[in-house]
């Protein structure tokens, strides 16, 4: 049997299979993008296609709502908490990987001798 050819286009689903499968009325999807906890794509004719990334964040909601009791305010915070925390670490990362190209060739340049802080094997060795 052959395979599937992967492409790197994103997978859309439309609202009533979605819907379906998590068990949600369309109705309240359609609530929840209102409130723009969920942003799901449109085809040519306005039909609404959720991709991973709409379908992922539904199930944080699902999880957060039916699981842990919040309400939709409470998961607007927390998912705009969540996405911002993502942001920062993406910031921090692009941060720490300038750094070690600036500091590439320099961590040598420091002489054992002059340093401020011990270097070497007996640095660590408490006397």
């Amino acid at each position: 049997m052959p395979r599937k050819k992967r492409t790197s286009e994103p997978r859309y689903v439309m609202i009533s299979v979605v819907a379906e499968q998590y068990g949600v009325h369309p109705q309240t999807l359609r609530l929840y993008e209102r409130q723009g906890l969920i942003k799901p794509a449109r085809s040519a004719g306005n039909t609404r296609l959720y991709d991973e990334l709409a379908i992922q964040r539904l199930e944080a909601i699902l999880t957060l709502t039916r699981e842990m009791g919040i309400n939709l305010a409470g998961v607007e915070v927390i998912l705009g908490l969540r996405e911002e925390l993502d942001r920062l670490r993406t910031e921090l990362d692009q941060a720490a990987q300038e750094l070690r190209r600036h500091l590439g060739g320099h961590r040598h340049d420091v002489h054992r001798e002059r340093a401020l802080v011990p270097t070497g094997p007996r640095a660590l060795v408490r006397r």
